[in-house]
């Protein structure tokens, strides 16, 4: 049996920590090009401190599924990024491709964790920064 017609486990603590960041927003992966034979998925954990956001950031033609896994998430878009949806645990999210985007962890007190998968890959193309007060209801500790 060749390696590519088994299963392929990444055991926490060795995920790829390589990943495209942006800011605030920590990306590791578990499945990718780069750690395993997937050609065309990336799965990863996406993590924001209490307070932080990431960059604003596009994905360019990747599309992007996310799931909150724990706590509070807001996602910033449209121009000046003055829209927004709200997710809590449980929730899934479709962000088409080459949307910019500002991801934030809506508590002060607690850490936003998401599970993410994009098509082809894990594409992070980050933008111009933009003041915290352009963000409605955003706030740090």
């Amino acid at each position: 049996m060749a390696e590519h017609d088994k299963p392929v486990v990444t055991r926490k603590g060795e995920e790829d920590r390589e990943t495209g960041q942006s800011g605030g927003a920590v990306r590791v992966s578990g499945v990718s090009v780069h750690h395993t034979p997937a050609t065309k998925i990336w799965f990863g954990k996406v993590s924001n401190e209490p307070g932080y956001r990431s960059l604003p950031h596009h994905h360019g033609e990747a599309e992007t599924g996310g799931y909150v896994l724990t706590g509070k998430a807001r996602i910033y878009f449209g121009e000046n990024f003055a829209d927004y949806v709200d997710m809590t645990e449980g929730d899934f999210v479709f962000v088409p491709p080459y949307m910019p985007h500002v991801e934030a962890n809506m508590s002060i007190t607690d850490e936003l964790v998401w599970l993410t998968t994009r098509t082809p890959e894990n594409i992070v193309v980050n933008l111009p920064d933009v003041d915290d007060s352009t963000l409605v209801g955003y706030r740090r500790p």
